[in-house]
C-alpha cells in the first residue's frame, strides 16, 4: 500500500472516530481509540515510539515520542487543543526528518469538524 493510499485510509478512520466520540477528550483517549481502529483494519500500528535524537554522533535520550506510527511509514501526531500552533507543525516535520519518514498527519481532535483539522506534512527527504 502506498503512503497516499494508507493516508487516505487513516483519514477515513479519523473522521469516523470523531463522528463517534466528538471533541473534548484527552489526546491519549483519541490515540488509543485510533490505534485500536487502525489495528482492526489489519494495519501495523506502534504507539509512543521512542524518537532518537542524535547530536554530533551522540545518541541523546530526551524523551521524544511518536504518538502513532502506521505500517512504519506514516507518523500520526495527535492533538486535542483549542487551536494548532506553528510549533505543532514544526514538531511533526522534525519527527519526520529524525526518523527518515516521508509523510505525517497532524490531527487536532478538539474541533467541530475534524476534517478541517487534519494536516498532511511532507518531508522532502
Amino acid at each position: 500500500m502506498t503512503e497516499n493510499e494508507l493516508s487516505y485510509k487513516i483519514i477515513g478512520v479519523v473522521i469516523e472516530l470523531h463522528k463517534q466520540i466528538g471533541p473534548g477528550l484527552l489526546e491519549s483517549a483519541y490515540e488509543n481509540a485510533l490505534a485500536y481502529e487502525l489495528r482492526s483494519l489489519g494495519l501495523e500500528v506502534s504507539q509512543q515510539v521512542a524518537m532518537p535524537f542524535v547530536y554530533k554522533e551522540v545518541h541523546l535520550d530526551v524523551g521524544y515520542r511518536i504518538d502513532i506510527l502506521v505500517e512504519n511509514k506514516i507518523i500520526l501526531e495527535i492533538k486535542s487543543v483549542e487551536s494548532l500552533a506553528p510549533v505543532h507543525y514544526s514538531q511533526l516535520l522534525t519527527y519526520l526528518k529524525l526518523s527518515d519518514k516521508r509523510l505525517g498527519l497532524l490531527v487536532n481532535f478538539n474541533s467541530k469538524l475534524v476534517k478541517d483539522s487534519i494536516h498532511r506534512i511532507v518531508n522532502n527527504l
